[in-house]
């Protein structure tokens, strides 16, 4: 019998997931220990399992180095930096000066998610951007009966961020990789159940999650949330609350790795 259930798991990588990591979100560590856990005793239930993997160059628009002040200084990570203060020469992009603009202006535009200056972190190439250990570990151990997980980078664009993983927050014309994965969507179709893990709730989880919503409703009836394997960036709940509670309202499934799989 074809097993039915997939798994996407978001940005499940060190730099998120490890205490020791640049952009670590407090309780990812036990929400992988958990999510892992249910892997290896599902391990025969799961048919499917998809990574999605942040990957950043240096020089991100979310990062400190691509902005600096009328001193010099590059802002603090956490730093946020609106439309006006580029205006008023707050904040000055180093490279790609309209595009940069464009793109806070658009986040400004669909007043969600303003843009924030983050850690270096999820490198391309760096011990940040591997998988978390953890993790990797079950998904050894799963792939041992001839199954092959899927990983899929995204954030590789300098500008534009790229939280959800469907597509980048504004996607740019003639630039594929921030684009709408319509692969991706469709290789999540052929599964009669998705459940949905990783980090960080409040972003890439919350944004990929109002995309199945907006941009992939065939996918919506198929989601079950795994709600007790992903955590907040500190102070930024608020952000996803909506998108959850919207979720909820049109009856989005949630569950946590308590719940046995029956098949």
């Amino acid at each position: 019998m074809k097993v039915k259930n997939a798994l996407l798991i978001i940005d499940a990588q060190f730099d998120f997931c490890n205490p020791k990591g640049s952009l670590f979100v407090e309780g990812a560590d036990a929400d992988m220990k958990r999510l892992a856990a249910w892997i290896k005793t599902n391990k025969h239930k799961i048919g499917h399992i998809t990574l999605t993997l942040d990957n950043h160059p240096v020089n991100d628009i979310s990062h400190p180095s691509f902005w600096h002040d009328a001193g010099g200084n590059f802002p603090k990570p956490f730093t946020p930096i609106s439309a006006n203060d580029i205006h008023m020469g707050k904040w000055v992009p180093r490279f790609f000066r309209e595009e940069a603009i464009h793109y806070v202006e658009s986040l400004e535009e669909q007043g969600e998610f303003g843009h924030y200056i983050w850690p270096y972190h999820c490198l391309i190439g760096s011990h940040g951007a591997s998988i978390d250990k953890t993790i990797m570990e079950a998904l050894i151990e799963w792939s041992w009966d001839g199954k092959y997980y899927h990983t899929i980078l995204k954030g590789t664009n300098p500008l534009t961020e790229h939280f959800g993983v469907f597509r980048a927050n504004i996607p740019i014309p003639g630039q594929p990789e921030t684009q709408l994965n319509e692969q991706l969507i469709d290789s999540l179709r052929k599964f009669d159940t998705i459940f949905l893990a990783g980090e960080a709730r409040s972003h890439c989880v919350a944004n990929s999650l109002k995309q199945v919503m907006d941009e992939a409703p065939s996918l919506i009836e198929k989601l079950v949330i795994l709600d007790d394997c992903m955590s907040d960036v500190a102070g930024m709940g608020h952000l996803g609350i909506p998108i959850f509670e919207r979720a909820r309202e049109i009856g989005i499934r949630f569950s946590s790795t308590k719940a046995a799989l029956s098949k």
